[in-house]
């Protein structure tokens, strides 16, 4: 599809339940569509909305308002409406997250922890481990380091492994919270790449990027957060 996700005005609020529900408006009517082969950046200041958005499209956030519209195995899918069970079944095969912080599981090595999303597509065991050697090796992940749990790795080795994982499958979105916010001008020149050569193959990339060199490098557009700030009412 060649607009394979259309954000169509999304709003978002929190409710503070220990300030008596107090309710602190994040952002309104975010719209706008992602391209296949194209890479959009969220920019912004901090606190701008920005990972509430990305954490809207994946189904981490509920939605106060709006459409997430996705195309999930040649039907179009809300994201905002959708099912747990239909929730699951996108990120599993239609959109990919890479987010700021590796989710470490307890005494799993780092190459299960890559060519897990592999596996859950009915891929071949071989075929994932190849994969998720591949990535890591490219990533400068120290092969001694493969083997063990990443719970002992620096932020640096944990956010690579996260990448890997995130990298590893084909799903037509992937969405980006700060991937290169831990790694060195070295790995951040390789996932530049990466990105490139997602491009290339016909996915559409939504990310968020600190480092403004990354940023200028990635991005085909940038899509300005504060465009969606809500209207603030006279005291």
């Amino acid at each position: 599809m060649a607009t394979p996700l259309v954000v169509s005005e999304l709003a978002k609020s929190f409710t503070m339940h220990l300030r008596d529900g107090v309710r602190l408006p994040v952002v309104e009517q975010v719209s706008f569509s992602l391209k296949a082969g194209e890479c959009a950046v969220l920019g912004g200041p901090s606190g701008a909305g920005k990972s509430s958005i990305l954490k809207m499209l994946y189904g981490n956030y509920a939605v106060d308002t709006g459409q997430v519209i996705v195309e999930h195995h040649g039907r179009l899918v809300d994201m905002a409406t959708a099912s747990p069970r239909d929730v699951l079944a996108i990120r599993r095969d239609t959109i990919g997250y890479v987010s700021q912080f590796l989710r470490v599981v307890p005494r799993v090595s780092a190459l299960d922890i890559v060519a897990e999303p592999l596996l859950a597509r009915g891929r071949g065991r071989d075929e994932a481990m190849r994969r998720s050697r591949d990535l890591l090796g490219r990533l400068n992940l120290p092969a001694k380091l493969w083997d063990l749990p990443p719970a002992t790795f620096s932020g640096g080795e944990q956010q690579r492994v996260n990448i890997a994982r995130g990298f590893i499958t084909s799903h037509p979105i992937l969405l980006l919270d700060e991937p290169t916010a831990s790694l060195d001008a070295k790995n951040r020149e390789v996932v530049m790449a990466m990105i490139a050569e997602k491009k290339q193959a016909g996915v559409a990339l939504l990310g968020i990027f600190h480092d403004q060199d990354v940023r200028e490098a990635v991005a085909d557009r940038v899509i300005d957060v504060t465009d969606f700030a809500p209207a603030r009412t006279a005291a």
